[in-house]
């Protein structure tokens, strides 16, 4: 299989990004909904599990910027011929939506550690400490206050519109799969035979 992408299936390099991201974005959903069942904001494993939230969604950060790199400097395969002009367009603003999201669920949650007036530090998977963003964490502590919760509920509700286009994204290959039966699912599998002209 090649790295690149071709007119009809995803190459190596995209298929992982595409994987792994969405493999890493589940396990951090799963994390944060997990958080409401601390009693106590002190208890050692709480602040374990944040860290490994902060670690993973900077790992996403970090993975999805170069993710749409590739994607600008890779045409990605066709769609199916003969497809509806108005799912067309919105399979194509789905993608567009989420590498949207990917990146800025992260960003909008690395902007709320560094604006917290607590001053806790991320330590990136126990191995360094993660820098704060400059400006932000130097903003006055009643500025930070203001700021965070803001920046809270932003990282909170793209990532529940998030999870929803997630949801539309799986509908949508599984209806390409098993009604309209044409290889969109196939192209982003390894391992799996695909037509050579999209159909």
């Amino acid at each position: 299989m090649s790295a690149r992408n071709t007119q009809t299936r995803y190459g190596a390099v995209a298929m992982t990004f595409h994987w792994l991201i969405a493999a890493l974005i589940i396990v951090n959903v799963c994390i944060g909904l997990y958080f409401g069942d601390f009693v106590s904001k002190s208890d050692p494993a709480f602040f374990a599990l944040v860290q490994t939230h902060k670690s993973i969604g900077l790992t996403v950060l970090s993975l999805s910027v170069l993710r749409l790199f590739w994607r600008l400097v890779n045409p990605v395969p066709l769609l199916p011929a003969g497809m509806n002009s108005a799912l067309a367009f919105i399979a194509h603003a789905t993608h567009w939506l989420f590498y949207f999201l990917i990146i800025a669920i992260p960003l909008a949650g690395w902007a709320m550690v560094s604006s917290s007036p607590l001053g806790t530090p991320t330590i990136y998977f126990g191995l360094f400490q993660w820098p704060a963003i400059p400006f932000l964490a130097e903003l006055p502590r009643a500025e930070k206050v203001h700021a965070v919760v803001t920046l809270a509920l932003t990282h909170n509700y793209l990532a529940f519109t998030a999870v929803g286009l997630l949801v539309l994204h799986v509908a949508g290959a599984l209806w390409h799969q098993f009604l309209r039966h044409d290889a969109v699912l196939p192209r982003m599998l390894p391992f799996t035979s695909v037509p050579e002209s999209p159909r």
